[in-house]
């Protein structure tokens, strides 16, 4: 059972901004294109800025300065312009505090784009259609974590919780110890509130517990686990969350040593920014 607290906070949540409902409208319509995308996201200078600062950064290498909306959209494509929006105006829309989980909002955002970026680059070697579609819930898949840091800190545990999640390599079962769920039930919650496709909320409800997950959103579900094990928010990257991963992957059937290569290229990149 989910804790009433976060029943009432995913309640209490305002509805998404007009211009992100007109984005997935876009991005649901075939007829539409990267101009009709452009152009509502233009009427937002908030997703405008945040658009343009990410299509700047070192870990998409576009090898010149973006300064168009168009432009960026294009590079991006639609499936990515729209995650960049969503996840923004999702953090915007969460007061986001995530002391509890010993990092700032601004560290919590990078940590979700990186999460976003490997399952990306990992997919594309799979199946492109599959890599559009993990994007944006592993971009999003820890936006649970936001409502139990608010929680936690309400109950006046944050100092108790901050410290079991600094020594754990399982943030889930720390969750669970404290508020009785995992981030990506909240998460799911918090989707199926704001009315996003079944699918989606699926393959996140899962992600911590992908055993038992559906089979249509299985694959999914163990690749979201697989991402957020090599990138846990206390330690992204580490050795030893790299290694539990790349065995998570390798017993879920999969080339390992696409994945390894495609860690070693983000961390280069990383390195050298």
């Amino acid at each position: 059972m989910m804790k009433s607290s976060i029943v009432q906070s995913i309640k209490s949540l305002p509805p998404l901004s007009k211009t992100i409902a007109e984005i997935n409208r876009i991005y649901t319509d075939e007829q539409a294109g990267v101009v009709e995308l452009a152009k509502v996201i233009e009427h937002d200078p908030m997703i405008v800025a945040n658009l343009l600062k990410t299509a700047n950064s070192p870990l998409y290498g576009f090898g010149k300065e973006i300064k168009s909306v168009v432009q960026a959209v294009s590079l991006f494509g639609m499936s990515m312009t729209r995650t960049i929006a969503l996840g923004n105006a999702v953090r915007k829309l969460l007061n986001v505090d995530m002391q509890p989980y010993g990092i700032t909002s601004q560290r919590f955002a990078e940590i979700s784009s990186m999460q976003a970026t490997l399952i990306s680059k990992w997919y594309m070697h799979i199946d492109k259609h599959k890599a559009e579609e993990l994007y944006l819930a592993a971009f999003l898949q820890e936006t649970g974590k936001i409502l139990i840091a608010s929680d936690v800190i309400n109950d006046d545990e944050d100092i108790s919780f901050k410290s079991e999640v600094e020594m754990s390599n399982n943030l889930a079962q720390v969750e669970k110890a404290y508020v009785d769920v995992t981030s990506s039930e909240v998460t799911a919650r918090i989707f199926e509130y704001w009315n996003f496709d079944n699918e989606f909320v699926e393959m996140i409800r899962y992600a911590d517990n992908p055993a038992a997950a559906p089979e249509k959103v299985k694959e999914y579900a163990i690749a979201l686990n697989i991402v957020k094990t090599i990138l846990p928010v206390n330690r992204p990257f580490c050795e030893q969350a790299i290694n539990f991963g790349l065995r998570k992957a390798r017993d879920a059937g999969y080339d390992y040593e696409i994945l390894e290569d495609v860690i070693d290229e983000m961390l280069d990149v990383l390195e050298a920014s």
